[in-house]
């Protein structure tokens, strides 16, 4: 049987670059590189080879520093060794938001146990840059209007990853980002993915300016998170 894992490596595997953004705007592709194809293909594999129904989180499209890197969402060299598991040849980098996911992710009681219940993804699949700095969709009207159809279809064709809970899955999806929220609310009134979006500050937002009260971040993302499960 097909699982969650077989669809989701194919996905990414597949993905291209846009040849279409504005001047520019670049986007970043580390799954034409074959260390991040068996990187992706173990991690899939590890954790979600069934066809369990999971709640979606997603951000806004990937930095340079995780999934840019790795392939994986919201997840360093470094983080990818040491919370999933997966060894890698890959420098370590810098990513704040990873270092908040992955407190997330211990707080559930580890990887497996996150991920069994939880998918960490985004609106656009691939990292953007300009000017050698992360970029997001929304940062100009052009480039969010040029990948506005990609953005529709990442969302549409992740849903299909898990169908055995896709009824389930629709009911509610956890938005990361203030400003990334009213872009998906936007998407969401076209397309009615889901029932309804519960949105959380970024973690990136978090770390940069809200360091001194991190526990408390944690404690509402552990909250609200277990909240969508029920």
């Amino acid at each position: 049987m097909e699982t969650f894992a077989d669809r989701a490596i194919a996905y990414y595997l597949g993905l291209k670059e846009p040849t279409n953004l504005p001047s520019g705007v670049g986007a970043l592709n580390p799954y034409r590189q074959p260390e991040i194809q068996a990187i992706v293909k173990q991690f899939f594999t590890t954790y979600f080879s069934d066809n369990s129904p999971r709640v979606y989180i997603l951000g806004i499209n990937p930095g340079r520093f995780g999934a840019g890197v790795t392939g994986i969402s919201f997840t360093t060299p470094q983080n990818l060794q040491k919370y999933c598991g997966i060894d890698n040849d890959l420098p370590p980098s810098p990513e704040l938001s990873s270092r908040f996911i992955y407190q997330i992710v211990e707080a559930f009681g580890g990887a497996k146990a996150f991920y069994g219940q939880f998918f960490l993804t985004s609106l656009y699949p691939l990292a953007l840059v300009k000017d050698g700095k992360n970029y997001n969709f929304y940062d100009d009207k052009a480039t969010t209007a040029t990948l506005w159809p990609a953005i529709a279809n990442t969302v549409r064709t992740q849903l299909l990853f898990d169908q055995s809970g896709l009824e389930k899955n629709r009911r509610v999806a956890v938005c990361l980002g203030r400003k990334n929220e009213a872009f998906f609310q936007k998407l969401n009134q076209e397309h009615r993915f889901f029932d309804r979006i519960v949105t959380l500050d970024h973690p990136r937002y978090i770390l940069q300016y809200r360091s001194r009260d991190i526990e408390l971040y944690v404690d509402r993302y552990v909250r609200t998170l277990a909240d969508c499960l029920s």
